[in-house]
């Protein structure tokens, strides 16, 4: 391979990595979810008066409908109603708490007392980390610099010189 070729194959890479880069991360940005946080401990209360609420088909405006953790977040519900609360397998008497591990990546739908739709889902997802980043920015970058460098030949093809000494 000639010296020309070999420099614009690698010129064209670094642009693919770098065009992705900005793209990754601009994308990251815009899409920043849950899922860009380290696990932890999330809380999630039970207000006074919400079985009151549920009775007459209300929702507790304070308690989403949904909640988004990352893998390894333990969920911490308190309950400051004066009557017990169910969330799948926690029973959590008045004036009490209890935790669930979430260990695993899953789209939950459990049972529960303080939603008028008797369900709770739970959005549970692989932390975004700098090691999926750079594999994203590999996956698309690598690539992304080829078609360049391959595209580059079609706008500006290498000029060869022809021996006429022969």
């Amino acid at each position: 391979m000639s010296r020309p070729i070999l420099n614009r194959f690698l010129l064209f890479s670094l642009i693919g990595i770098a065009l992705a880069i900005g793209i990754n991360e601009i994308t990251f940005l815009f899409l920043k979810s849950e899922a860009g946080r380290a696990p932890g401990q999330v809380e999630l209360v039970i207000p006074a008066g919400t079985a009151d609420k549920i009775a007459r088909g209300e929702a507790q405006s304070a308690i989403p409908a949904n909640m988004v953790f990352v893998t390894g977040d333990v969920l911490l519900v308190k309950n400051e109603d004066n009557v017990t609360h169910m969330l799948g397998p926690l029973f959590i008497p008045a004036g009490a708490s209890a935790s669930m591990n979430l260990d695993n990546a899953e789209n939950l739908a459990m049972s529960c007392s303080f939603q008028p739709t008797k369900y709770f889902g739970l959005d549970i997802r692989e932390p975004v980390d700098w090691g999926t980043r750079l594999f994203a920015l590999f996956i698309s970058g690598i690539p992304l610099g080829l078609l360049l460098a391959l595209y580059s030949f079609i706008v500006w093809p290498v000029r060869t010189t022809v021996n006429s000494n022969q």
